[in-house]
């Protein structure tokens, strides 16, 4: 058995970020295994996957993020009981999956755990949230700067903006950058939902471990995230981010969704969590 088992998605990513995101999962004491799984069209990315911790698998084609990460955990079933959804964008110091493991072991009902999320250059990444309605999803990612204002009360509560984002809080929807998760939870819940080829496989994942099992954002530890928000720079990823959107929707409720309403209501209750 291994104590975490990993699993990074790489798409022409630059091979420097990719070696950063694969030295910082290694970098530890614990008995560790990564896969690193690439949609890429070529299988340049191999080379850098020499260390016997790592599997290296070629797709030959993009068949998603959520399908990526799908791939490793369900070979790695039995073999651990956390599985680390990493970015290649991501990077961080020694002993982040050391203190992680050892809050999470003693607490079986934790089904997700999220650390600080930080930019490179050491500010905070906002990345707790609400579950969405289409309202914020909206407003967040097509109103213009000029009128963000108006929106600001709202989005300051979708972004538990509001939140010491230093101290361990509930939240329901973590990001899928950094998701170290309790394999008991993917067991009963399931894996990445695969329809979403890009974007909200990660929100949909989250409110499924939600219903059965604690998710929690774990400030005590932190990594770094790029955070490239392609989708603000690309149409195709916008359209992928829209896509993705309507299926949410169309899964769990546009706006007559109670149970979000009870979720969202609960959480604005009762952030902060108790050790």
């Amino acid at each position: 058995m291994y104590d975490i088992i990993g699993s990074v998605v790489v798409y022409r990513n630059p091979a420097k970020q990719i070696r950063e995101a694969i030295t910082s999962f290694l970098s530890t004491e614990l008995n560790v295994r990564l896969y690193v799984v690439d949609n890429s069209p070529d299988d340049r990315v191999r080379e850098l996957c020499s260390d016997k911790r790592v599997i290296y698998l070629f797709n030959r084609r993009n068949v998603g993020f959520g399908a990526g990460h799908n791939i490793a955990i369900k070979a790695s079933q039995g073999e651990t009981g956390y599985h680390v959804v990493l970015n290649p964008d991501v990077y961080f110091k020694c002993g982040v999956l050391e203190k992680l493991l050892s809050f999470a072991r003693p607490r079986p009902d934790i089904g997700l755990l999220m650390p600080k999320v930080l930019n490179p250059d050491g500010s905070i990444q906002h990345l707790c949230k609400l579950l969405p309605t289409p309202s914020d999803l909206f407003l967040r990612r097509f109103l213009p700067r000029v009128l963000k204002p108006l929106a600001a009360d709202r989005l300051t509560r979708y972004e538990f903006r509001n939140q010491d984002y230093d101290s361990i809080l509930s939240v329901p929807v973590l990001s899928g950058c950094f998701m170290m998760i309790n394999c008991a939870a993917l067991s009963q819940v399931g894996v990445f939902d695969e329809r979403y080829f890009l974007y909200l496989e990660d929100v949909d994942l989250c409110r499924r471990i939600y219903q059965r099992f604690k998710t929690i954002y774990f400030p005590e530890v932190a990594v770094y995230h790029g955070y490239e928000r392609g989708s603000y720079r690309s149409v195709r990823l916008m359209m992928h981010h829209i896509v993705s959107a309507l299926r949410y929707f169309q899964k769990w409720g546009w706006y007559s969704d109670r149970e979000r309403t009870d979720i969202n209501q609960k959480a604005a209750a009762n952030f902060s969590v108790e050790w």
